[in-house]
């Protein structure tokens, strides 16, 4: 068996490894694809993310599915041979957020991938019954893997609202950027800009549904915008980059009563804000953390209209090339969007 460890910053090392039978309440996976996700990008370039650094050495993946090997005591519904998404975190369903349905506040959670909780980058894993979810019949597990990043931008649709017909910006078209257009498309936004300096990513994004793809090194990405709505701005705003100041960005080309949501996951621990211009438009601004309760709905998006966002799929690796998968994404070479590693 094999199992990827990130040893030290830019550095991973295929090993191999034993796993137990699994226990009561529990079941056995073989993990035959998992996408890359930019949390675990930030984990490999820069030794940490969200303010967590790594401890070394670390099992990152959290968008993993499989097939199912065997079954712990206990278990019933599911057999051998049946297909499944995991779920990569783990909760505790008895503290005061698990018990109000916000699951992702659990103050107790174990979400496999972060340090001390290995990932999904090894080729078997057991886990609670519960953290399986069936595979619809039309869906690759490939194509799977998609319902976790899917998942979160569900979950920050809850806060951005997107109503039919409303402009929207995306800031990033990255996996998560990508998914967040799509999403919009889907959900009928009239006009969709996206902003990225990666050529390549502004044709993803432009394939997968934006309007107009904006390359900030060559035009203000707020001038943009704002001319093109009548210096009015969008109605709702999906910062997907969290890097240098598209936080600020994102105010700006905001309209007045604007949804400002933080999707991505900035570099820095603080963030400068422009609150003044924030308050004269009175915008709602909001943190997004993970997803809640939204993997079976995208699981069933991804059922019903796949070729929605799977176009974002644009590489599939073995595990035993996940340093090159990683330089590869590091250096946006190749015309990479999302990479799925197969161990």
């Amino acid at each position: 068996m094999a199992i990827a460890y990130l040893t030290a910053r830019r550095t991973f090392e295929v090993r191999d490894y034993s796993i137990e039978p699994p226990a009561p309440g529990e079941i056995q996976v073989r993990v035959e694809a998992v996408g890359v996700c930019g949390s675990d990008l930030h984990n490999y370039s820069e030794g940490e993310v969200g303010g967590t650094p790594c401890q070394y050495p670390m099992v990152l993946g959290h968008e993993p599915a499989g097939t199912v090997t065997a079954v712990g005591a206990g278990v019933t519904g599911w057999a051998p041979g049946d297909r499944a998404a995991l779920e990569p975190p783990i909760y505790c369903y008895h503290c005061e957020f698990c018990m109000t349905g916000r699951h992702n506040l659990c103050e107790h959670v174990r979400f496999l991938s972060n340090p001390g909780e290995p990932g999904f980058f090894r080729d078997h894993v057991n886990l609670p019954a519960v953290s399986l979810l069936p595979l619809p019949a039309n869906l690759s597990v490939s194509e799977a893997t998609l319902f976790e990043p899917l998942g979160i931008i569900l979950h920050s649709f809850r806060f951005g609202d997107p109503k039919l017909g409303e402009t929207a910006a995306v800031l990033g078209a990255g996996p998560i950027g990508l998914s967040t257009i799509a999403g919009l498309k889907v959900a009928g936004a009239a006009r969709i800009w996206c902003v990225d300096p990666v050529a390549h990513r502004r044709e993803l994004a432009l394939r997968l549904g934006a309007d107009a793809a904006i390359d900030p090194a060559q035009a203000d990405p707020v001038a943009e915008v704002l001319r093109d709505t009548g210096q009015r701005g969008v109605d709702v705003v999906f910062d997907c980059a969290g890097k240098d100041d598209s936080h600020n960005q994102a105010i700006h080309m905001g309209a007045p009563a604007a949804r400002i949501v933080m999707t991505g996951l900035p570099v820095g621990r603080r963030l400068d804000i422009d609150f003044h211009h924030l308050r004269r438009k009175e915008q709602w601004f909001f943190p997004i953390r993970r997803s809640n309760h939204k993997s079976d709905l995208a699981l069933r998006l991804l059922q019903e209209r796949p070729g929605a966002f799977t176009p974002m799929i644009t590489h599939h690796l073995p595990l035993d090339r996940v340093q090159s998968a990683f330089e590869m994404l590091e250096a946006y070479r190749d015309g990479v969007g999302k990479i799925v590693l197969q161990p």
